[in-house]
């Protein structure tokens, strides 16, 4: 291929503003759906059910986090080797590496949901569950759980689709789905009178029609520049070890994010045993304050996946300030999304808990003490996603994964365990807004240099061209 058809390529050639939008808007849609699918089930549960029942769907939550990483290992690993790929003009292993993911998603999301299956109590009793919301939660996560092998292979497939060139294609696979969500969630919980289980069921359905959506993309010859061959199912270990090691930092983030979730609910269960609000209600309200949370940050990560065809490609090709520009857009665009959402955390924390079907005063108390303290430093989120997502992009996975984890397990963990034991449950909610400073001052230290770097390898080329 020559160098003229490859700066043919729209990522190589359009106003870097407008390529973002072009891709970052499809790509937030789908990231909203899929936390969609969480709030959703826990206003209807509420309503339906009470705040045990939300207590029961919290301790669910790691279960989902990890089913996530997963897909995002592979899926965001091989989205990002796909646009490194295009922009090296390599089709044949672009294509081996589609070929492979989708063989190890399969197989990965059949294993997780037996595994979690036969384990199941014991699973429960780790995530944090009381006796009081034990039966919820039973009911609740067998079910997720047997959605898991489609959901793994969605959000894994829904992310090449994107790199492929389709958008809104990929954006349309989630979004079927969470409207069919929405639909099904009061019919099974309300008019069949199934609570928690029925919110299951319809979250199950839900997804398996969001996975029968994506894979039409493949199988109806939609692509554009990718293509799922017969002959590349065997999965090749050269190049799961390189998608792998592109996608491990998304696997790490949502990993750390379940870990500390597991953590965050056992503190909660014991600290609050010891305070007034007992251990159930930190359970609930917290689980709505990380899912509305989880909004922004879905937000956030749908920018910094919107980029990431940009970034590759441009790297890739050695567009140095073009990539240079893209993380500038990116990080400002995150970066005044969080500052929004945090504004409103701080001011209408009352209004939203309350929204969730629940006005007890301790829940309602208790619930906004989480948006203030907990949620109180996340309006530097923004950089740090787009930050390690742009070192992801561009090929390097251990500043990525080192970013990602350094938030979450080097030091949400341990201050969940320093400031618990200290302060008791108010601790235990200053963890975050304590690691979240302390986070970005470590990713301003790894971003500024790379910046600087870009500028001169620019410089160097143009010397070099005159």
């Amino acid at each position: 291929m020559t160098s003229t058809a490859t700066e043919s390529n729209p990522l190589a050639t359009k106003p870097v503003g407008r390529l973002i939008v072009s891709y970052a808007i499809p790509s937030i849609i789908a990231m909203l759906v899929s936390s969609l699918y969480n709030i959703v089930d826990q206003v209807f549960i509420g309503y339906g059910v009470g705040y045990l029942g939300n207590a029961a769907t919290t301790v669910a939550f790691p279960v989902i986090t990890v089913g996530l990483a997963i897909a995002l290992l592979f899926g965001n690993g091989c989205a990002a080797y796909i646009s490194l790929k295009l922009g090296e003009r390599d089709i044949k292993d672009m294509n081996a590496g589609l070929g492979s993911t989708v063989t190890v998603l399969v197989i990965i999301g059949v294993v997780f949901m037996a595994v979690g299956l036969v384990f199941l109590r014991p699973l429960l009793n780790v995530l944090g569950a009381t006796e009081n919301i034990m039966e919820y939660s039973r009911q609740y996560v067998s079910v997720i759980l047997i959605g898991q092998p489609f959901v793994i292979v969605t959000i894994g497939l829904s992310n090449v689709i994107r790199a492929d060139g389709s958008p809104k294609y990929s954006m349309a696979c989630m979004l079927v789905g969470a409207i069919l969500n929405t639909i099904l969630d009061p019919i099974f919980i309300f008019v069949f009178d199934m609570g928690v289980l029925g919110a299951a069921i319809a979250t199950v359905i839900s997804q398996i029609v969001s996975f029968v959506i994506a894979v039409l993309y493949f199988t109806r010859k939609m692509t554009k520049n990718v293509h799922f061959e017969r002959q590349n199912i065997k999965p090749r270990a050269n190049l799961l070890k390189r998608i792998a090691a592109l996608g491990f930092s998304s696997f790490t983030t949502q990993i750390a994010f379940a870990i500390v979730n597991i953590i965050l609910n056992n503190a909660l269960r014991h600290y609050g045993a010891l305070s007034p609000y007992g251990s159930d209600i930190p359970l609930s309200a917290m689980g709505i304050v990380i899912k509305v949370g989880g909004i922004m940050i879905s937000i956030l990560i749908g920018i910094a996946i919107g980029a990431q065809p940009i970034l590759g490609y441009n790297y890739g090709a050695r567009h140095y300030l073009r990539v240079r520009k893209t993380y500038a857009l990116a990080a400002l665009s995150a970066t005044i999304v969080s500052v929004g959402v945090w504004l409103v955390f701080m001011f209408f924390p009352e209004e939203i808990i309350r929204s969730f079907g629940d006005n007890s005063p301790q829940f309602v108390e208790f619930g906004a003490l989480c948006f203030r303290i907990f949620q109180g430093a996340m309006f530097v989120a923004g950089m740090q996603v787009i930050s390690s997502n742009y070192f992801q992009a561009t090929g390097h996975p251990v500043k990525a994964t080192f970013l990602s984890m350094s938030r979450q397990i080097l030091l949400l963990i341990p201050l969940i365990f320093i400031l618990g034991a200290a302060y008791g449950i108010i601790g235990v909610l200053y963890s975050s807004f304590v690691a979240d400073f302390i986070a970005v001052a470590l990713t301003t230290c790894f971003i500024i240099p790379e910046m600087r770097r870009l500028s001169r390898l620019a410089k160097e080329q143009s010397l070099a061209v005159a």
